[in-house]
């Protein structure tokens, strides 16, 4: 197979076959990434006991990481554009996988902390890169499907995080969260160097200046304001984050809404009623899924008095069903749109967290295998459908922008999921106390009770903006443009 000259048109790959390669490539970085985030929660205890630290020094170690993300995403699209996607997603994976090693041999809680934002730097541009590749890689008409499969690692590494350090962590050691990541980098450098074909990049990709600046101070304020959120809304940490964040927050719209050519997020998409009817199902559905995932291991581990491991192994129900609905989730979007898909599958969802509000402590954890399976379910049929849905709702020469776009402004819904479902489990056990219960685990139990009916409303809620989504038409003009064979 004889490259293809540099003056004739570019195409996306025409078959599956030529895709394995470059989406295994994809898929192992991302899988890496998306696992560590949600990994070192389970470890937090042991290393507030093995540094001599104190929580609330070791919890940095978690939100140093989620800033340094939200920092770099908004950067994601114009440095793609720029050095080109392949170079930096390699780059990326490279400094993970450094920080990775540096985590492991950390010696205080400031190191990890440090190392933590070195990773956090590398592994934030992997999302929003991994998905613009992967729909530039995909023929138009598979692109549902492609990126179906896109989407596994997605949905099953927040829920096999906890499984893996739960088990390390009670039977191995804890350095081990980081160190399994190292023969996981390597590998997936090796195969990106191999397999992934070289993008077209915008030499002249202009410079936003402002937006550089403002983009990452806004949605890492926001971020960290709504970590610390979770430990008190009225604490001067939250309010100064808060305040930076949306100041910045303003300021960076501004400025992104009046640069003429190439801003650093291009918000002008948001004029699309398909894009932002779109935006606002996911923000739901993404609030919904991390509240899960952040609430009932917890529930699990304090009122039901089960270990890490034991309370990570039951997010696996959710991971398999997922990974099972997923890639007919994303044949189907090829097929009939994101709307009945969405429909679908935020009602399941809605059921699931419905049955968990009804689960006691005193019931058996087999209690909690069905809403999992179900949550796995409605979750495989919409996430991905509902990413392709935005992405094929933006121009094509905007892909690296959008999805930019989205996986900052889903840091920041995840980092909300997180400190507004604490806030809810906090308050009312508060409520409740004052009620004449017990806190545990009748006033902590009926406060879980209220944060999972609280997902249910939010998604009825999402419904509602489902209903109105429309598929966005075929644009044959609009194909990805790469060159297939170039593998250089």
């Amino acid at each position: 197979m004889s490259a293809q000259g540099s003056n004739s048109p570019a195409i996306p790959f025409t078959s599956m076959r030529q895709l394995v390669g470059p989406l295994l490539a994809i898929i192992v970085g991302i899988f890496m990434v998306i696992l560590d985030s949600t990994a070192v929660n389970v470890a937090i205890p042991v290393l507030v006991k093995d540094f001599h630290s104190s929580l609330e020094t070791v919890q940095w170690t978690i939100t140093g990481y989620a800033l340094a993300q939200a920092a770099v995403i908004p950067l994601a699209g114009w440095i793609t554009d720029r050095y080109g996607s392949k170079q930096i997603f390699i780059i990326s994976l490279v400094l993970f996988t450094i920080g990775s090693v540096l985590c492991a041999f950390a010696t205080t809680a400031d190191q990890l902390i440090f190392y933590r934002v070195l990773q956090g730097l590398g592994g934030g541009m992997v999302s929003p890169i991994s998905f613009a590749m992967t729909y530039k890689l995909s023929p138009p008409e598979k692109a549902g499907s492609i990126m179906g499969l896109m989407g596994l690692p997605i949905l099953l590494a927040p829920a096999l995080g906890p499984i893996l350090a739960g088990y390390l962590v009670d039977y191995v050691k804890w350095e081990w969260i980081f160190l399994i990541n190292v023969p996981v980098g390597i590998v997936g450098v090796i195969l990106c160097v191999w397999q992934l074909p070289r993008l077209p990049k915008k030499a002249s990709a202009s410079l936003d200046m402002w937006g550089i600046i403002l983009g990452p101070l806004a949605f890492s304020g926001l971020s960290y304001g709504l970590s610390e959120g979770a430990h008190g809304w009225s604490s001067s940490k939250t309010i100064i984050g808060l305040i930076i964040g949306v100041v910045s927050l303003a300021a960076f719209i501004i400025v992104e809404l009046s640069r003429k050519s190439e801003p650093l997020l291009e918000l002008r998409v948001f004029k699309s009623p398909l894009f932002t009817r779109g935006i606002l199902v996911q923000w739901v559905l993404q609030f919904v899924m991390f509240g899960i995932i952040f609430s009932v291991p917890f529930f699990m581990q304090q009122l039901m008095g089960m270990s890490a491991f034991k309370a990570g192994l039951w997010t696996l129900p959710q991971a398999i069903a997922a990974g099972v609905f997923m890639p007919f989730g994303g044949r189907l979007y090829d097929r009939i749109g994101a709307r009945p898909l969405v429909l679908i599958g935020l009602t399941i969802v809605g059921i699931g967290a419905f049955l968990i509000s009804r689960i006691d402590p005193s019931d058996s954890a087999s209690s909690f295998l069905i809403p999992r399976i179900m949550l796995g379910m409605g979750m495989g049929l919409s996430f991905l459908a509902l990413n392709t849905h935005l992405i094929q709702s933006a121009p094509a020469n905007l892909v690296s922008r959008v999805t930019s776009l989205t996986s900052a402004a889903q840091q920041v819904v995840t980092s909300f999921s997180v400190a507004g479902l604490t806030t809810i489990i906090a308050n009312r056990t508060a409520h409740y106390v004052a009620n004449g219960e017990k806190q545990i685990p009748g006033a902590m139990s009926h406060a879980f009770h209220d944060s999972y009916l609280v997902l249910v409303g939010l998604a009825l809620v999402g419904l509602l903006f489902a209903a109105t989504l429309k598929r966005p038409k075929k644009d044959s003009s609009a194909a990805p443009v790469v060159h297939a064979v170039d593998l250089g």
